[in-house]
């Protein structure tokens, strides 16, 4: 930021000379480039604009229309003010010609009453341009390490304008072309006054350069892409003209979006990011206010006041292999959900949970009733998600108010992660569809249900463990069959009698009676529950 007129006009050895604005008053905040000590009158040829000139006046011409012309040149060439010292050419004043033609061109004119050293001038004022130089190139490097920094790290969006608001100490946010809000840092800022009818406010801003700061709506507005393909806008919102460190944070942290843009590979796009960030905001409690979330995620497209709140959770069913590339698996089918939200017509913020799990909360009128609508996604998924790729999906209960979410959403993981073990091929699974396996699965890390199953089932666990044997198996088709023995007999590939000599076998580990009613189902319960603990420990 170099000095303005005013701040030359503020040190010590301007203020010996006793100076006097006389004309130009009201331009003071010109900024001054250099000072150029110069006693000829045609030295406007020798300028590049944004000097400040001293002169005692000596080499000046009595003509009037010549000091006018003097005076005009100085203007033209950009020259930000002139310093006359009194005292050799012009004893007490300047000859008025001079002080109006300087306010005709709008150049500040100010008069030295004392005699005063001009190189102390000159060295005071070039040290302040000097030192304010190296105090930008000092910013400027310190910038360019810290978003290296995070470039190399692959830094998320948010990350990115949390080191933007934390070095300019203003809100930043991330648009895309359809001027809706993909990240936000409220710098301490009320989030929802910032975002309140933002593309409306954002649409009117429009500057023509990349950069560029638009005083109106105090916006410091930097397009961001690369390749010659944009895709969003970095806003800096600023209460005054930025500074020039503003302007180059504002382009790194630009450049910074776009190079992790282009470095993607198989991850979430940055909508995605953005509706994950809001869902895992209020599931966590991360909004301490729940109307931030509401005005965050208006700022999306997607409105939450007013709506019935239903929560989704899907779920692959076959196993994600992280080591297979899964991010970009579970990337895809948030894409696919994403798409089969717009393709029913349902506004709503899809984002990845964690490593397994998508989820999606779906707003809905106050007259809809969510089972339609959720069959309608179930249904959109299942076309356009990978061929022949299975999910469930599972919801938590309807709820009214964005406090209530993360309840909803809790009940739809647990759900989902017992759906997923025996999924039927329904349009999606509520809690009241689990029945036991539900209620075993909300219970797995009970000790006493642990104890229960150890008690029931550890004998034969032990056997199958010293024997290498499948007994435990041969137990689970016997009772899924609902202890028919001839169809058990036919699901286990095994003959009747060797069949029949098994469950001997087990009667005598088990210490039970297999024709007992309440005995299988006690060991059935066992079972359920050893399948729940065996699947949360994978």
């Amino acid at each position: 930021m170099l000095p303005t007129i005013a701040d030359v006009l503020a040190l010590e050895t301007v203020r010996r000379g006793s100076p006097r604005v006389v004309a130009g008053a009201d331009r003071l905040d010109t900024k001054v480039r250099w000072v150029h000590v110069g006693e000829i009158v045609d030295i406007a040829h020798l300028l590049r604009g944004g000097e400040l000139v001293l002169t005692t006046g000596v080499a000046l011409p009595e003509d009037p229309e010549k000091l006018a012309d003097y005076i005009g040149e100085l203007s033209s060439v950009g020259a930000s003010g002139l310093i006359v010292e009194l005292g050799r050419r012009f004893v007490r004043e300047l000859p008025r010609v001079v002080v109006k033609t300087a306010e005709e061109h709008g150049l500040p004119v100010i008069v030295l009453t004392r005699e005063t050293p001009f190189v102390q001038i000159t060295e005071s004022v070039h040290a302040r341009i000097i030192d304010i130089q190296l105090e930008e190139l000092r910013a400027s490097e310190q910038l360019h390490e810290v978003f290296t920094e995070l470039s190399v790290e692959g830094a998320s969006p948010a990350e990115v304008l949390a080191q933007v608001a934390r070095l300019s100490g203003r809100p930043v946010l991330l648009e895309n072309l359809a001027h809706q809000v993909l990240a936000c840092e409220s710098a301490g800022r009320d989030a929802g006054a910032l975002l309140a009818g933002w593309e409306t406010r954002s649409r009117g801003v429009a500057p023509a350069e990349r950069t560029a700061y638009d005083p109106a709506s105090g916006w410091l507005v930097t397009t961001v892409g690369a390749r010659g393909h944009d895709w969003g806008r970095l806003i800096l919102l600023c209460d005054a003209q930025p500074s020039p460190r503003d302007m180059v944070l504002a382009e790194r942290a630009a450049t910074t979006l776009a190079l992790g843009r282009l470095l993607e590979r198989h991850q979430e796009s940055l909508e995605r990011q953005a509706h994950g960030t809001i869902i895992t905001g209020i599931v966590t409690h991360a909004y301490a206010d729940p109307d931030e979330a509401a005005a965050r995620a208006r700022a999306l497209g997607v409105p939450l006041t007013g709506r019935k709140l239903v929560s989704v959770v899907i779920r692959p069913t076959d196993p994600i292999d992280q080591a297979l590339d899964g991010q970009a698996q579970l990337g895809e089918l948030a894409e696919a959900t994403a798409a089969a939200c717009r393709d029913a017509r349902l506004p709503a913020l899809v984002g990845a949970l964690d490593q397994e799990r998508v989820g999606v909360l779906l707003p809905l009128p106050p007259r809809t009733h969510a089972e339609p609508a959720l069959t309608s996604l179930a249904e959109r998924l299942r076309v356009l998600w990978r061929p022949g790729s299975a999910f469930v999906l599972a919801t938590g209960s309807v709820v009214e108010s964005i406090r209530d979410v993360r309840r909803s959403f809790l009940e739809a993981e647990q759900v989902a992660d017992v759906a997923v073990r025996q999924p039927d091929g329904r349009p999606f699974y509520r809690l009241p569809d689990l029945r036991l396996r539900g209620l075993l699965h909300l219970l797995r890390d009970d000790a006493r249900l642990q104890t229960f199953a150890e008690r029931e089932l550890g004998p034969l666990l032990a056997h199958d463990a010293q024997r290498g044997g499948d007994l435990t198996r041969i137990l689970r088709v016997y009772l899924d069959s609902g202890r028919n023995k001839a169809v058990a007999a036919q699901k286990a590939h095994l003959s009747r009698p060797a069949f029949y000599d098994r469950l001997r076998r087990l009667e005598r580990i088990l210490d039970t009676d297999l024709d007992d009613v309440e005995s299988c189902l006690s060991l059935h319960v066992a079972l359920l529950a050893l399948e729940s603990f065996r699947r949360e420990g994978r």
